[in-house]
């Protein structure tokens, strides 16, 4: 024999004090109505019921439009960003620059061989090689 099974849907009632939380962090501009509702598994429209109710500056009847970032703010914080990946580059080339020049001048001028090759042996010591 095949039971009826129903399932019990769990009713949560909230606190005034919790509903007006909530809406204090959406007008913060901390989070959106969208985030708000995945973050405490409650339905947008309950949210946006709050809202019209608990809010000083929301009304119903009107459109709320929530921005993130306009376009092109965040245009300009990317451009601000390759800026500075950029003259980060140039600095790092500057001194793989300055590095390979030592290291050409302690060859030339020092007869000191500091790119050595995987295959040479040690050294000796610290003395000075000395050129044939």
């Amino acid at each position: 024999m095949r039971t009826n099974v129903r399932l019990i849907q769990k009713h949560r009632s909230f606190s005034e004090e919790f509903k007006r939380s909530l809406v204090a962090e959406f007008e913060s501009g901390k989070f959106t109505v969208a985030q708000l509702g995945r973050l405490h598994k409650i339905k947008i429209q309950l949210i946006y019921n709050w809202i019209y109710k608990y809010s000083n500056t929301n009304q119903q009847g009107v459109i709320m439009v929530e921005k993130a970032q306009s376009s092109t703010q965040k245009m300009k914080d990317l451009e601000k960003r390759i800026a500075e990946l950029e003259r980060a580059v140039g600095q790092k080339q500057i001194k793989i620059e300055y590095l390979e020049k030592m290291i050409d001048i302690a060859k030339t001028d020092l007869n000191i061989d500091i790119k050595k090759n995987f295959n040479t042996p040690p050294s000796a010591g610290s003395e000075r090689t000395k050129s044939n």
